[in-house]
């Protein structure tokens, strides 16, 4: 995968890529995910969401998550908290047991710190390996990587370049990829908007 990726295939059923298991009565479903917070926007980007009644997952680092940071806030609005690693290496770089520090590591610190169980696991860069999955799989976590990316941290200075490539490539069932940015939340009131007006439907897994 190139940084010029929009569009994702993963081609291996071990992992989640589609939101369409989750269909439910949704007839364009769509699952809009976060990684790499939590960050100084997250509280604009619960706004903006609460304004559209629009839930997400977050992804966080744990290195990044303190008491103070509004991660209460995360669940009453009824969103979903994932693990993304301690420190986002590629975990594909490491040794079984490396791997597992991280993984494991950064579920204990989400759940201790929210009293939630943590679900869902996303590997940095989305680098993974049979290692990766063994422990996922041992550990009852399900992967859950995206098959659309907004290349958000590409285009700081162009943010509406992230629209353009989402509603380019989007379609029923796409999981989205977004960050917790500075350019995302410039138009993350627009891009909901536009999605929504394509008829939408934004869902959690269950």
């Amino acid at each position: 995968m190139t940084a010029e990726t929009v569009v994702y295939d993963w081609n291996d059923d071990r992992i989640i890529t589609s939101a369409t298991e989750w269909r439910r009565t949704a007839k364009k479903p769509l699952l809009l995910t976060f990684d790499d917070g939590p960050s100084s926007q997250l509280i604009k980007m619960l706004d903006i969401l609460k304004k559209h009644e629009t839930k997400a997952i977050f992804f966080w680092q744990t290195r990044l998550i303190y008491e103070r940071r509004p991660w209460a806030r995360v669940l009453e609005d009824g969103h979903m908290i994932g693990a993304h690693s301690i420190h986002h290496p590629d975990l594909s770089r490491l040794s079984y047991s490396l791997q597992e520090k991280e993984i494991i590591g950064s579920v204990r610190k989400i759940e201790s710190i929210t009293g939630h169980r943590v679900s869902f696991f996303r590997p940095p860069f989305g680098s993974y390996n049979d290692d990766t999955l063994h422990i996922l799989s041992k550990h009852k976590l399900k992967p859950l990587l995206w098959n659309v990316a907004g290349l958000d941290w590409e285009w700081k200075h162009e943010p509406q370049r992230i629209v353009t490539n989402v509603m380019e490539h989007v379609k029923e069932g796409s999981i989205l990829l977004l960050h917790e940015l500075i350019q995302t939340t410039a138009v993350l009131d627009k891009l909901i908007t536009q999605l929504k007006k394509e008829g939408y439907e934004f869902i959690l897994p269950e």
